[in-house]
């Protein structure tokens, strides 16, 4: 006889076997099959050319920078269904990408910037795509009218790309006097007037950016696309030395690593550190152990393969 109850059959033996026995038998529900949701980056490549999906591989090949990957599938969603907005006959509004990178030193902001060039390329926004980076002394002048003149050739030869402006708020150190403001004078008007085929992205310590936008009246209606860049974990400055000692064929030992562990987290922990350099530090670090290491092997007389390529603990100053 046999009995089904809560998906377990209970199956008594025959009144002919030598003892009557109850066997339980848990019966296995078939595994019920369930979707599971794309990514964002799925959903986006799917619809993208060969060329843009290559860009964002390599956007997604850098660690972190989460707010910085979604904006810009943000902004190539919104292109997509305002094309298809206007094939059904819908309104659509004419969009700003200026943008205002916030964070501190080594968070990436213009390795980003960079490859938002070649994708804003790709996507049709920029022409060119290519990245113009300036910084104070190349925009502000020494005398009255300079200042002008050689942000406007600034703009003019960051055009069809992105004029990347790297902190930008030192052009409102000089008080008002200064010939700073006249930059931002001067920029604020190049950003009405030449907001086809150029982008002008504006970067820097988070708290100086805000007070730099409040320079300017027109500023932040003109920036209205804000990037957080946060500073790097522990464990994604650790990858990011990897992945840094593997691009040039070097390979960190354990002990290496460990080193370098102990070395930020003393540094993120001092209340008395101020503007971490974040992956700056490790590249830094790096590179310095690279030249250590070759002194090592040439005492030691270590040249192979494996010697070349390993840098151990001894081989970091931290």
């Amino acid at each position: 006889m046999k009995q089904l109850e809560n998906n377990v059959i209970f199956e008594s033996s025959s009144a002919t076997s030598t003892a009557n026995r109850i066997q339980v038998v848990f019966k296995r529900e078939m595994p019920q099959t369930t979707s599971t949701s794309p990514t964002l980056q799925e959903s986006i490549s799917a619809s993208a050319s060969t060329e843009l999906q290559n860009l964002f591989d390599e956007l997604e090949g850098l660690i972190g920078l989460q707010e910085a990957k979604k904006t810009i599938y943000e902004i190539y969603a919104l292109l997509k269904i305002n094309k298809e907005r206007e094939r059904q006959n819908l309104k659509t509004e004419k969009q700003v990408f200026h943008m205002v990178f916030k964070g501190n030193p080594g968070t990436g902001k213009t390795t980003v910037a960079r490859i938002f060039g070649k994708i804003l390329r790709e996507m049709g926004i920029l022409s060119k795509g290519h990245l113009t980076e300036v910084e104070r002394a190349d925009l502000v002048g020494e005398f009255i009218g300079h200042t002008a003149q050689k942000t406007r050739d600034l703009v003019k030869k960051a055009m069809g790309g992105i004029l990347f402006i790297d902190e930008a708020y030192s052009l409102a150190r000089g008080g008002e006097k200064d010939f700073g403001k006249e930059a931002v004078d001067c920029l604020t008007k190049a950003l009405e007037d030449s907001n086809k085929d150029f982008i002008c992205i504006i970067a820097g310590y988070t708290d100086e950016m805000d007070s730099f936008l409040e320079l300017n009246p027109g500023l932040p209606s003109r920036f209205p696309i804000h990037i957080n860049f946060a500073d790097y974990t522990v464990d994604e400055l650790l990858e990011i030395a990897n992945l840094m000692a593997k691009n040039k064929d070097f390979e960190l030992t354990r002990g290496a690593v460990e080193k370098i562990r102990r070395s930020i987290m003393g540094i993120i922990t001092d209340p008395f550190q101020m503007n971490f350099s974040n992956a700056r530090y490790i590249r830094n670090c790096i590179e310095k152990a690279i030249r250590v290491q070759a002194i090592r092997l040439l005492r030691n007389n270590e040249f192979r393969r494996e010697d070349l390529m390993k840098l151990k603990p001894e081989d970091f100053s931290l």
